[in-house]
């Protein structure tokens, strides 16, 4: 069974749990702006850094009986005069985890915390041709462009990242 959480502190044990699932969603291949190898240590230092978690912001965590088996963050825009906006990040799904629906379940989580405090205009990047790329076209992102060449993979290639928004007003 699982279960949905939305954070917004983020305690030791919690940081190591999100650490081990950075780890696995790298070396499982996913894009999300490390490469392979990437130590625990480094993985629990990239969470530490999100803290304290910006205002509005949060962290939406799915644990199922062997752990976090999910999590995606909501990053508020900080300019004045982007209040209403945020950014998605870090959408991981653990690989055991993997095509049971977990990634639109923490979508919709974190869409209805946007909605809850205030914010009408989601953004988001995702490597082109990435399973995640089919995942918000059918959770209704519009695609607004894409950046050639973006990111680098673990065998050195350049990816396109495509960047996509949703209006929640």
């Amino acid at each position: 069974m699982m279960s949905l959480e939305t954070r917004t502190t983020l305690d030791d044990a919690t940081v190591a749990e999100l650490g081990e699932l950075l780890v696995d969603a790298v070396e499982g291949g996913a894009s999300v702006s490390f490469l392979p190898g990437l130590a625990q240590a480094e993985a629990e230092a990239f969470w530490r850094r999100q803290l304290p978690l910006p205002a509005r912001g949060a962290i939406v965590i799915a644990r199922g009986e062997d752990g976090i088996d999910g999590c995606v963050m909501l990053v508020p825009a900080w300019a004045p005069n982007q209040a209403h906006r945020g950014e998605v990040a870090k959408l991981l799904v653990h690989r055991r985890a993997r095509r049971r629906g977990l990634g639109r379940a923490l979508m919709a989580a974190l869409e209805a915390h946007a909605r809850a405090v205030g914010l009408t205009l989601l953004t988001l990047d995702t490597l082109r041709g990435d399973s995640a790329e089919r995942l918000y076209r059918v959770g209704g992102w519009s695609e607004a462009g894409s950046i050639p060449r973006f990111a680098m993979s673990a065998t050195g290639e350049l990816g396109d990242t495509v960047l996509f928004y949703k209006s929640l007003a």
